[in-house]
């Protein structure tokens, strides 16, 4: 992702050599992405992914770093993440908390066919069983109550009528979340970012799911959304795609049925999806950090989507 903290390479050889991971041969820092300094490494043993947290503290990263341990023992394919000779997989570098992962095999298919779609639902639902028993917990830290706080922040920069649709959104959300239905939702670990982006293939076989560095614990129909809202609508026009979305939901449905109420609300929680990223594109874009290769999403998108989600509401086929 963006560079905000420079890595020396032989500050990059050291880490890599007290993880056992080989000589460092290569280091090249990872465009794209507003939250982390990334840098590909390379060494003489394989393919690793250096991460320097820019937000996220000590306390907060172990509930990341471990789920995705976690997951990875349980069978997902994700990045796990490499320990020194102490068992530590959470590190330092130039004060910043740091982490190293092996890198996975594939690319991202940023043009998804109903094929992709489907794979993403399965592995999904699959994850979300795998994290059932996961024993740490942390709320995720871009939710309700972030968007609270967030909103008032970023509306001076808006003109009167995504001014309106925000706060009618945000009002909106927080009424669901205070419902005897949404309260009913099944919760446990999510991804919470798993755009085409975040997600390897080699072909139309996935094989792997990257950055949970916005996980939490949350509704699973949540983390669901936000896939039907990234994989399953047209990018130009952020209208609803119907084949990618059913394909998503029967492969995922095929592992994990929804309950009633996970069904009543999926409306609703398509629409906080898109809230959501709307929230943050519009922080990352009127209040910017400072950072090499900085590249801020349009938070236009965000906005039609959510346009598209309430003037036309998705329903499930029964």
């Amino acid at each position: 992702m963006a560079v905000f903290t420079p890595v020396t390479q032989e500050q990059a050889a050291l880490l890599m050599s007290q993880l056992g991971l080989g000589e460092l041969t290569a280091l090249r820092g990872i465009e794209g992405g507003i939250e982390n300094t990334n840098y590909f490494a390379s060494t003489d043993l394989g393919e690793y992914v250096l991460t320097l947290f820019e937000r996220l503290n000590h306390e907060q990263l172990p509930f990341y770093l471990f789920l995705m341990k976690h997951l990875a023992e349980k069978g997902i394919p994700v990045p796990n993440p490499a320990a020194n000779r102490d068992g530590d997989i959470l590190h330092t570098l130039n004060t910043k908390p740091t982490a190293v992962v092996n890198r996975l095999s594939g690319q991202s298919q940023l043009a998804p066919e109903a094929v992709h779609c489907a794979a993403v639902g399965e592995m999904l639902a699959r994850m979300h069983i795998a994290g059932e028993d996961y024993n740490r917990s942390q709320p995720n830290l871009r939710g309700l109550a972030w968007w609270n706080d967030t909103v008032p922040v970023v509306l001076p920069h808006l003109d009167e009528a995504q001014a309106s649709l925000l706060q009618s959104e945000l009002a909106y959300q927080n009424h669901i979340a205070n419902g005897a239905a949404y309260q009913a939702l099944p919760k446990g670990p999510v991804h919470a970012d798993l755009f085409r982006d975040n997600v390897m293939f080699d072909g139309n076989a996935l094989t792997g799911l990257f950055d949970f560095y916005f996980a939490g614990v949350d509704t699973w129909l949540f983390d669901l959304a936000v896939c039907l809202n990234d994989w399953c609508i047209d990018l130009a026009t952020g209208q609803h795609a119907p084949d990618r979305a059913a394909s998503m939901l029967d492969a995922y449905q095929s592992v994990r049925p929804l309950r009633p109420a996970e069904r009543q609300l999926l409306p609703a929680m398509l629409r906080a999806g898109a809230l959501r990223f709307w929230i943050s594109r519009l922080w990352d874009y009127h209040l910017p950090r400072d950072a090499a290769m900085l590249k801020p999403h349009d938070p236009t998108h965000f906005e039609r989507v959510l346009r598209a989600r309430s003037h036309s509401p998705f329903k499930l086929k029964a």
